[in-house]
C-alpha cells in the first residue's frame, strides 16, 4: 500500500491558526534569520500595526538588546540544525514588561537543506511571586542542557535551584508538565534526533547522549517519537 502523499503546507495558513492563540507567539524566519511570518500576539507584543512592519527584519531590529542578542544566538544554532525545545526565557509582553515563556524552535529543511527555522513561545501563567522560581528552574535547564550526556542527578539540580526534592518536583510538573528526569529524558532524545542526522553508529549516539545501553536507548525513543533511532534515520535520509 502506498503511502499517501503529505498536503502541502500554506504557511500563511499556519499564521492564521496560530492568531487564534492569543498566548502562544509564532513565527517563521528564513535561513538569514529575517522574519516571513508572525502570528497577531507577536505584532501585538510589539506595538506593531501590521505585518508588513516585521517581515524582513531580523530580531535585533525589534527587539532590546539583551533579547535581541539572546534570540540572534539561538537562531544561529537552529540555523545550524540544532532544535531548541521547552527553552524557559523572558518575551516583552503588549505592556512592555518582561514575562515568561517556554520557547520551542527547530529548523525548516527543504530536500535535506535548512532554510529557515520555526518557532513558538507559550506564555506561563503570571502569579505574584514566582519570578524566583522561574529564574531558578531556568538555570536548572541550562544545566540538564549542559550536562545531559553525564549523570545528571536530582540533588545537582536541588544544588543549582536551592529547592527542596518536593518543590523541585512541583515546580517541573507545574511548568513543563513532566517530572525533571522526564525532561532529562526528552532533551537526551532531541540531542539523539539532531545526530541521527548525521553519521555515527546508533550505539555511539546513544554513549554520547547520556544512555547507558542501545537497548535502553532504543526503548526510550520509541516511546517518545514512535520509532527506532534506525527507522527515523532512514525517514530523514528519504
Amino acid at each position: 500500500m502506498n503511502k499517501p502523499a503529505p498536503p502541502a503546507l500554506d504557511a500563511a495558513e499556519v499564521e492564521a491558526l496560530f492568531d487564534a492563540i492569543p498566548e502562544v507567539l509564532f513565527f517563521i524566519k528564513d535561513r538569514e534569520g529575517r522574519y516571513t511570518h508572525v502570528n497577531a500576539t507577536m505584532l501585538r507584543r510589539l506595538g506593531l500595526r501590521s505585518r508588513r512592519d516585521i517581515i524582513g527584519k531580523r530580531a535585533g531590529d525589534v527587539y532590546p538588546g539583551g533579547l535581541a542578542a539572546d534570540y540572534g544566538l539561538q537562531d544561529q544554532q537552529v540555523l545550524a540544525g540544532a532544535v531548541i525545545d521547552s527553552l524557559l526565557e523572558q518575551h516583552l509582553f503588549s505592556d512592555q514588561e518582561p514575562g515568561w515563556c517556554l520557547t520551542c524552535k527547530r529548523p525548516l529543511r527543504v530536500a535535506g537543506a535548512v532554510v529557515g527555522l520555526v518557532g513558538i513561545s507559550r506564555d506561563l501563567a503570571s502569579r505574584e511571586g514566582l519570578e524566583d522560581d522561574y529564574r531558578s528552574l531556568r538555570e536548572a535547564l541550562v544545566h540538564m542542557n549542559r550536562h545531559y550526556p553525564g549523570n545528571v542527578r536530582v540533588r545537582d539540580l536541588r544544588a543549582v535551584t536551592g529547592f527542596s526534592e518536593s518543590k523541585l518536583e512541583r515546580s517541573f510538573q507545574k511548568v513543563f508538565q513532566l517530572t525533571p528526569l522526564q525532561l532529562l529524558s526528552r532533551i537526551r532524545i532531541q540531542a539523539a534526533m539532531h545526530r541521527l542526522q548525521g553519521p555515527g553508529s546508533i550505539a555511539g549516539i546513544a554513549q554520547a547522549c547520556g544512555f547507558s545501553d542501545q537497548s535502553a536507548f532504543t526503548r526510550r525513543f520509541v516511546a517518545l517519537v514512535g520509532m527506532t533511532p534506525g527507522a527515523y534515520r532512514r525517514l530523514r535520509a528519504d
